[in-house]
């Protein structure tokens, strides 16, 4: 699930502890392959003797799930065993929760309440000119707010190849999952510094976990 987008992977990361998360809108190689197979292998070592890697729908066309779960499961022998699932629609969940039904209801009321202003704002002599930017939006969130953005707005900021945003907000979390998982990062926390991904050259393993 996601395609592209490595939105559920990365937080499914964060709340279930992985020690990897491979995902397309952070490359990685093999040498990244290495240096995650490495500190799970150093892992095993200490009283946490389990592990998990998720692996995002399309991070990468030729490091797929049976070649990922392969290269582990040949580089932990004797260490660890891998199991490999692959979840598809099964994220999709089934009946709503309280919050969801709550959320849908809100957001179904903003709605109807913008379009039944624009017809009327819109509305000359019996006809509707809808011809401005803001007369087709989009309704989300943003930040703790509901916002209704001009879907030509959004054009200029949307990967349409790979049905993704050019810029997505949740990638600054990306390093909290080395921080969680352990690995020996160095990472700027000045105020001039802007929060990246992790810089894959030069990550050291911790000798001791």
């Amino acid at each position: 699930m996601g395609g592209f987008c490595g939105y559920l992977a990365t937080m499914a990361g964060l709340a279930g502890g992985a020690d990897a998360v491979y995902i397309y809108e952070e490359r990685f190689n093999i040498h990244d392959l290495q240096v995650n197979v490495e500190h799970l292998t150093e892992k095993m070592k200490t009283t946490v003797k389990r592990g998990l890697v998720l692996r995002n729908e399309r991070c990468n066309e030729n490091y797929t799930t049976d070649f990922i779960y392969n290269l582990y499961s040949e580089e932990g022998k004797g260490v660890f065993d891998c199991r490999k699932n692959v979840l598809g629609h099964m994220q999709q969940g089934g009946t709503p929760t309280p919050f969801d039904r709550n959320f849908g209801t809100k957001m179904g009321a903003k709605a109807v309440a913008w379009i039944t202003g624009k017809i009327k704002e819109c509305t000359r002599h019996g006809r509707i000119f809808a011809n401005t930017k803001d007369s087709a939006c989009l309704l989300g969130m943003r930040k703790r707010s509901l916002v209704f953005q001009p879907l030509t707005e959004l054009k200029e900021q949307t990967d349409f190849e790979h049905r993704i945003p050019k810029e997505q907000w949740w990638l600054k979390l990306r390093p909290i999952l080395k921080i969680l998982a352990k690995y020996n990062i160095e990472l700027d926390t000045t105020e001039k510094a802007h929060l990246e991904h992790v810089t894959r050259k030069g990550i050291a393993l911790e000798s001791n976990i």
